[in-house]
């Protein structure tokens, strides 16, 4: 096949508009957003503070510490920070620049205020509703299907701004994923102007390496990268799934260091990049080698992403570590087949592992999933693959693709709701 200057300039836009940086884990960041542009609308401090959230919001905000806040958790402290010390201008770096004595305010501002936090039953899996008062003056802000798409702006019951999108699109000006495939992926990277490229990827590579290198550096949640290099030593199989884990426990302990995302989530972003980073150093390859590997791995996972949906049982690690996987196959000269091969032989074996949130255990899923990724190339060029009918493997990648959008955005909505349950502890 041949890429039209349309898909081209389509897979351009996609990777400009999944590759920005984060601080900290973009749900509770989501909210701090949310609830920081709820502030400036109001004009004021605010009195009360009611956050409506989906229950996979809820999910994913319910372990992780919010940064810069001085090791809170919750959703009540995100939406704190974001009001006391947040700058709306800096969507998900929202609070980003928080100095020392905000967030003594931040922990003042959150035991003297009052807040409520309440499900929100009838919009998206990924949905936020704040609504904050001081006298007579109310506003309203809602977030809704990826984590800075604002669809409400309301003030004191006057409607000031209400998206109107497709139903199966985020927003109507975003790029659309429908044209990606796995062999459009491999042209594009194999044809793409780099310099149109260079400074998200760069950027790619400086934050979420960095983080990585932090998460290894330090004492941060279970220390999964540690406890795998200690355990089956430095071979750069087990370092690339170190690091990718290193950096998730990291960022889900609240390490004050930005990322760039993929599919919406720091973890993914890390999980797409840290590896392929890893072996692009072991395998000696050069930095123009490196950008095309990126390419192949970022744009993989948000292709299986797409048809899932940001937040889903189905867990992200699987997605991005598969995709890893690919990214690994093309350094090492694989294309089309072998990368096909790949993503096949390694969804198959961990598309089962489920999200239950964002917290320490991210950094295990990652590592499996990465190991996964790499097994399944390594299957590949040893003569043996996953077929066609065994289990949820399809003849053709993309059918297979589309057997796990099935899966996650519909076979497993039943295990979503059993997991909010489970972890809100309702009967």
């Amino acid at each position: 096949m041949s890429l039209s200057p349309s898909v081209y300039n389509t897979f351009i836009e996609i990777l400009k508009e999944e590759l920005v940086p984060a601080f900290g884990c973009t749900e509770p960041i989501a909210i701090a957003y949310c609830a920081a542009k709820a502030r400036d609308l109001l004009g004021a401090l605010p009195e009360q503070v009611v956050i409506e959230a989906s229950g996979n919001i809820i999910k994913n905000v319910k372990s992780v510490i919010v940064p810069n806040t001085g090791g809170l958790k919750g959703i009540p402290a995100a939406a704190a920070a974001g009001i006391v010390a947040g700058n709306a201008d800096k969507v998900l770096e929202v609070i980003a620049e928080v100095p020392d004595d905000k967030k003594q305010e931040i922990r003042t501002y959150l035991e003297q205020t009052a807040f409520a936090v309440k499900p929100l039953e009838d919009g998206d899996k990924l949905d936020i509703l704040i609504t904050v008062s001081a006298g007579f003056s109310t506003a309203k802000v809602r977030i809704a299907r990826h984590h800075s798409n604002i669809v409400l702006l309301e003030k004191d019951g006057s409607c000031l701004y209400q998206a109107q999108y497709k139903e199966e699109a985020c927003a109507l000006d975003e790029a659309d994923r429908s044209c990606l495939s796995v062999e459009a992926i491999v042209e594009f990277a194999d044809s793409a102007n780099l310099e149109e490229v260079t400074e998200l990827l760069d950027r790619q590579i400086s934050y979420n390496y960095a983080i990585a290198k932090e998460g290894l550096a330090g004492n941060w949640g279970a220390n999964v990268g540690n406890v795998l290099l200690k355990s089956y030593g430095p071979d750069v199989r087990t370092r690339a799934r170190a690091m990718a884990a290193a950096g998730s426990d990291a960022r889900m302990s609240g390490c004050e260091l930005p990322v760039v995302i993929n599919s919406g989530s720091g973890n993914q972003g890390i999980t797409v990049s840290v590896p392929v980073i890893v072996y692009a150093e072991e395998l000696g390859s050069s930095r123009d080698q490196l950008y095309r590997a990126l390419l192949i791995s970022n744009l993989i996972s948000i292709h299986l992403k797409h048809g899932i949906g940001p937040l889903s049982a189905f867990c992200g690690a699987v997605s991005a570590g598969c995709a890893a996987g690919c990214g690994i196959a093309y350094l090492q000269g694989g294309r089309l087949k072998e990368i096909a091969h790949t993503l096949v032989n390694s969804i198959a074996i961990v598309s089962g592992i489920i999200c239950d949130g964002a917290k320490p255990s991210c950094a295990g899923k990652i590592a499996s999933s990465v190991d996964a990724g790499i097994l399944g190339y390594d299957m590949y060029i040893n003569g043996q693959q996953f077929y066609g009918e065994d289990g949820i493997v399809s003849k053709g990648v993309e059918n297979t693709i589309k057997n796990i959008y099935r899966l996650g955005a519909q076979g497993m909505f039943g295990t979503d709701k059993e997991i909010i349950r489970i972890m809100t502890q309702c009967d």
